[in-house]
């Protein structure tokens, strides 16, 4: 009962927060009693002028960054359901950086010292007290190694953990209260949402494997001069640690500090789709948060990329039809993209293979049609995954997360050059690495390597595996 009466408080603190920012619109379909609408509407009547030039998505963003970090995070991932809140209102939440106050010093102290087993003198030979960013998860600190390597340190916020579990709790709470009002609003399938939510800031809890993230993402950058990931410093790294090279350079959507520094902003653009491509198609894994503040041009010409937290992977068979699918469309050839889906296994095949060229022309020809400055390809998976329903098409949740991506994707390459699209860069790319997989002998090739890289790395990741049981068992001991 008590719980309960928790929940119920939340829950208007919720409306209230809503309310102030004048985005009660998010929650219109769910039946309000007139009592909780009497109350907002009072709320918005002598708060909604203040907010009046943002957009319904910033408005919105403002009211979970009020309600804290879990629904900042909450926010963060609801940003991958264009498919569910449309492309304007998943962009400005694509946008939503969880800028919070930071904790105090002596807790930083404190976790550095219980995770790392030392004091933090013997650890750091200089740690700036004053944190460089501080969000709802974690803070960064900037400081000096005993070695005299500048780094930042990630240090987990106390308790954030405990935090997270009530308000997960609560989420699914409000899940089973929307949908026993509103039964038909179950075929949203919100507790996946929440199920991916909770899932997702699982892992970024676990520094660890951030940390393994950004090794895996180096390690595949490791023969290209044009994209950096910083190093790992491992000794200094845990499950509520993390400490990795320093990075220097400037915002990469600063076109006036670009030009200053005398560096091209096309080429700078050409560097980032031609590493969005590396990641998605070649490799099959990706950096998921690539808003401009995690992406800095250094001091050697790279883009420079920070935060792992949030990585996106995607099978081979994805990443080849996802190629032929695109260049379809690129090409205006509904026909083949219709056929591509029904071979991928994608649309059930008691759906009309001409119905549904039929219906990919629909979905392709308004943004196709386009100047080419205004194509996004964004959008168009946007509309291709709310079509789904309709042809009972297979859910690809590995395409939610893509699509965001693409999406902050897009709106940097608009804002370095405006009369480039990201997509005309990628085009040849994706012909040439199509006609590559298809070749069976490279697929052979492929395979080979494939094996002949897990036996080779075999030894490294057994040692690995024992290392982390051991430090496991050494944490519940």
């Amino acid at each position: 009962m008590y719980k309960e009466i928790q929940n119920i408080f939340k829950l208007f603190r919720i409306i209230n927060a809503l309310a102030v920012f004048d985005a009660i619109f998010s929650i219109k379909n769910i039946k309000l009693s007139p009592i909780v609408l009497l109350y907002a509407k009072i709320i918005i009547f002598f708060s909604s002028k203040k907010h009046s030039h943002l957009t319904p998505g910033e408005r919105l963003c403002r009211s979970l960054i009020k309600l804290g970090p879990s629904f900042i995070k909450l926010g963060q991932s609801l940003a991958t359901r264009s498919d569910l809140i449309g492309d304007k209102m998943a962009y400005d939440l694509s946008q939503l950086q969880d800028k919070l106050l930071p904790f105090d010093f002596r807790q930083v102290k404190k976790t550095i010292e219980n995770e790392l087993k030392m004091p933090i003198k013997k650890i750091f030979k200089d740690f700036q007290e004053k944190p460089s960013a501080a969000a709802s998860i974690a803070q960064v600190h900037f400081a000096k190694t005993t070695q005299g390597k500048k780094v930042a340190v990630k240090i987990l916020r106390p308790k954030i953990e405990d935090a997270f579990e009530v308000d997960i709790k609560f989420f699914y709470w409000l899940v089973n209260l929307i949908e026993t009002i509103k039964p038909n609003i179950r075929k949203l399938n919100l507790k996946q949402i929440v199920e991916t939510f909770a899932q997702t800031v699982k892992i970024e809890m676990d520094l660890r494997l951030e940390a393994a993230a950004a090794a895996e993402l180096k390690e595949n950058f490791s023969d290209h001069d044009y994209f950096y990931v910083p190093e790992i410093d491992w000794e200094r790294t845990s499950k509520r640690v993390l400490t990795l090279e320093r990075i220097n350079g400037i915002k990469i959507n600063n076109r006036k500090a670009l030009l200053k520094a005398n560096k091209n902003p096309d080429e700078v653009l050409k560097k980032c789709t031609t590493a969005l491509f590396k990641q998605i198609f070649e490799d099959g894994f990706f950096h998921a948060d690539v808003h401009p503040g995690n992406q800095f041009l250094d001091k050697k010409g790279r883009i420079a990329v920070i935060d792992f937290g949030i990585m996106g992977r995607v099978d081979f068979k994805t990443r080849n039809f996802l190629a032929e699918i695109l260049l379809g469309f690129l090409n205006g050839d509904y026909t083949r993209v219709a056929k591509i889906h029904f071979r991928a296994g994608y649309v059930s095949k008691k759906q009309s293979e001409e119905l549904f060229a039929q219906a990919c022309r629909a979905v392709g020809e308004p943004i196709l049609k386009k100047p080419a400055s205004e194509i996004s390809i964004a959008q168009l998976i946007s509309r291709l995954l709310k079509m789904a329903g309709d042809f009972e098409m297979e859910t690809q949740p590995q395409l939610f997360l893509l699509q965001k991506t693409m999406l902050v994707s897009e709106g940097l390459g608009r804002e370095l050059n405006p009369k480039i699209n990201i997509w005309e860069l990628t085009r040849p790319l994706m012909e040439e690495w199509l006609q590559k997989n298809k070749n069976p002998r490279k697929k052979i090739e492929k395979t080979v390597n494939d094996i002949k890289f897990a036996l080779d790395h075999f030894p490294e990741l057994i040692e690995k595996l024992e290392a982390l049981t051991s430090q496991l068992k050494k944490e519940h001991s």
